[in-house]
């Protein structure tokens, strides 16, 4: 009788995903961590890499009006930078003096008036079906809660004596006082140092851009360094374009509010105006941080007063955002408005307050490095090419800032 035929053994792993055994080269493995290494860094180092990035917008915008002083009374750079610098101070001293008394005197009128104006708020809200609906459902202070959970308590009742408890909520306020002092100076001397730095490092900047660009470009390979010259270059201009536009739009929607401000006979017009073309400068977010104290401010002197101001900051800011932004666009950077509400948002959450300040600027280095490095690098799209401001000085090939 013939053996059974044998069938050979079949592979159960035939057509299955095969994973390999082989180990993991040290140069991988040292790459990763040295990657994770470096993302958990710049993570640590965020806020100071805003300043440094605040630093060069200041240097870009000496430097660029430097140019114009440099190109029509052919002054060398560094002279340039300097009678900028002169001209920018001479400008703040005489504000100050002029104006200086006035917008102080304005300033403390304005923070002791918003308590009044919001004790009047809460007043209406109380008085009102809409407003105890709304404060019903609104969650507890926590100042009330603590108060409430020690209240409560057996020990709070039957340990403390008289004494401690005619000391215990004096001291906890002097403390508490304290407290907001010591918070609040520290806050003022950090912002003025953070202020002073980014100051000093922009003047250097502006003053000697060559080194840092060119130490830039020689950390890329040198048959893409011409290339990354011209991406440094744009992202110049583009920053420029986007900080002149910026800097003419606060203008404009602070001469329209304080003007309107004062046709409406509303007092402090001139601090109000200021405060409206200053936080104009932080996307979506600063209409609301300037319309909010003008209008609580302007219930002191009446509701119908309140409403016509609030009438005036949504005309203004509906004329800012359909008629005058879109006109400064056109030579600005063009950052689509979809794209500067996602950077808001993203770098608000990452960053906070600081992220938010740099969010527009930093969306339009990221617009031109996705435009220069994916869509024309990787994609092979052809964009138009960018047309520089003005002709780069030698050896500053990169961004004039």
């Amino acid at each position: 009788m013939p053996a059974p035929r044998q069938m050979p053994p079949r592979d159960e792993d035939d057509g299955a995903l095969r994973i390999s055994r082989r180990p993991v080269p040290v140069p991988t493995i040292l790459t990763t961590f040295a990657v994770a290494l470096t993302l958990a860094l710049l993570w640590k180092l965020s806020f100071v890499l805003l300043m440094g990035f605040a630093a060069i917008l200041l240097g870009i915008a000496l430097r660029k009006t430097a140019n114009y002083l440099m190109r029509y009374l052919h002054l060398s750079s560094g002279v340039a930078v300097l009678v900028v610098l002169a001209v920018a101070l001479l400008a703040f001293g005489l504000l100050a003096m002029i104006a200086g008394p006035q917008i102080t005197q304005q300033m403390r009128q304005l923070f002791a008036a918003i308590p009044q104006a919001w004790s009047q708020v809460m007043d209406w809200l109380n008085s009102s079906a809409i407003g105890n609906f709304l404060l019903e459902r609104a969650p507890p202070p926590a100042d009330a809660a603590i108060e409430g959970g020690q209240g409560g308590s057996p020990a709070g009742g039957a340990g403390s004596g008289s004494g401690s408890s005619g000391m215990g909520p004096f001291a906890g306020s002097v403390m508490s006082v304290f407290g907001v002092l010591r918070g609040t100076v520290n806050a003022v001397i950090g912002g003025i140092a953070n202020l002073v730095l980014i100051i000093t490092v922009a003047i250097f900047l502006a003053l000697h851009p060559q080194p840092y660009i060119h130490g830039l470009l020689r950390l890329v390979p040198i048959v893409h360094r011409d290339h990354a010259a011209e991406i440094l270059r744009e992202i110049g201009d583009k920053l420029w374009s986007w900080l002149a536009g910026q800097s003419l739009d606060m203008l404009i929607v602070a001469v329209l509010t304080g003007g309107g401000l004062w046709l409406l006979d509303i007092p402090l017009a001139l601090v109000l105006g200021i405060i409206a073309g200053l936080t104009n400068a932080i996307p979506f977010i600063g209409p609301f941080l300037s319309g909010v104290p003008a209008v609580l401010f302007s219930l002191t002197q009446g509701p119908r007063d309140a409403f016509y101001v609030l009438l005036l900051f949504i005309a203004i800011q509906q004329l800012e955002g359909n008629v005058i932004m879109p006109l400064i666009q056109r030579r600005a950077a063009g950052l689509p408005p979809v794209m500067t509400i996602f950077g808001v948002i993203v770098f608000g959450v990452l960053f906070g307050l600081p992220g938010i300040l740099v969010a527009a600027p930093l969306m339009v280095v990221a617009m031109v490095l996705v435009q220069r490095l994916y869509i024309e690098g990787v994609l092979g799209d052809d964009l138009p090419d960018h047309v520089p401001d003005d002709k780069p000085e030698d050896g500053d090939g990169a961004a004039q800032g």
